[in-house]
Parts: structure tokens; sequence; C-alpha cells
């Protein structure tokens, strides 16, 4: 069944991608929920029109992203969080934990937008961290999860 998604579905697609997906998934949870559209031909053409005179603001909409993504590669973030024997942690480090650390920093983004490798990071080091500003930029964020000073 090919759909069109109305908002970005985690796993599946962005706004406005035509995904296939099965029949039970699209007719029973995406088009109920307002996630989705059947993909008929009428369907297809308004979308095509829609994504031709939404391009020029697109570009816009880039721009700064990238502009976004320059000033985040020049940061160096380190996240102060309490630690037990060896470089184990209390508690975890998570994207809710570096999103704060980047809007003290002065970068205002949405946690569900952030990706860390592997989850929640339980030791202290140096880890890697997927930002998605848009759907063609994604930043490679380092950052350092440090002991926190007694």
């Amino acid at each position: 069944m090919e759909i069109i998604l109305r908002e970005d579905v985690q796993d599946l697609g962005f706004k406005d991608d035509i995904v296939t997906v099965k029949n039970g998934y699209g007719r029973n949870f995406l088009i109920p929920q307002g996630l989705a559209t059947l993909a008929t031909p009428s369907a297809k053409k308004v979308l095509a029109e829609n994504l031709k005179q939404r391009a020029h603001k697109e570009k816009k909409v880039i721009d700064e992203a990238n502009t976004m993504a320059d000033a985040l590669k020049q940061l160096e973030i380190r996240i102060p969080a309490k630690v037990g024997a060896g470089d184990k942690l209390f508690g975890s480090v998570s994207n809710i934990d570096l999103a704060a650390a980047l809007e003290k920093a002065g970068h205002q983004l949405d946690r569900k937008f952030i990706n860390i490798k592997g989850g929640t990071i339980k030791r202290v080091g140096p880890y890697h961290a997927q930002i998605r500003l848009h759907r063609e930029v994604i930043v490679d964020f380092p950052f350092e999860v440090i002991a926190e000073a007694k």
C-alpha cells in the first residue's frame, strides 16, 4: 500500500514522502492517526505541485540548518555526571541531557532530533550523537561525558 506521510514518522520517513507499508499498518494506524493519506494519482499530483511551490522556501530553511550545523561543529560540549567506582555513572546520560547542554550553549534543539549512538550512556568518555536539523542536514556531533567535580 502506497501512502503519503503528513508528518515525520520515526523509522519510516519524513513529511511528504511517498512510502510503501503493509496494508494493516497503513489502514489501522497511520491513516486513522492522521499521519498519512492514501497515495492516489490525484493526491500525488497535488503533492508534486505543493513540493514545487515549497522548494524555494525550503532552500532558505536548508541554508539556516547548514549555518546552525557549522555553529554546532565549533562547539565542545562536556556533560558532567556523578561517577561511582571506576568510570561507571550513577544513572545515565541521554539525549535529554545533551539537549539541555546545547541549550546552555545557546542552541535550542528538540530532543527527539538528537540520536545518541548506542542509546543511553553509562560510562565516562567521548561519544557521538546524530543531530537532525533538517531532512537533508544531519550533523555528527562529538561530545564528552566527564566526572562531576565533588
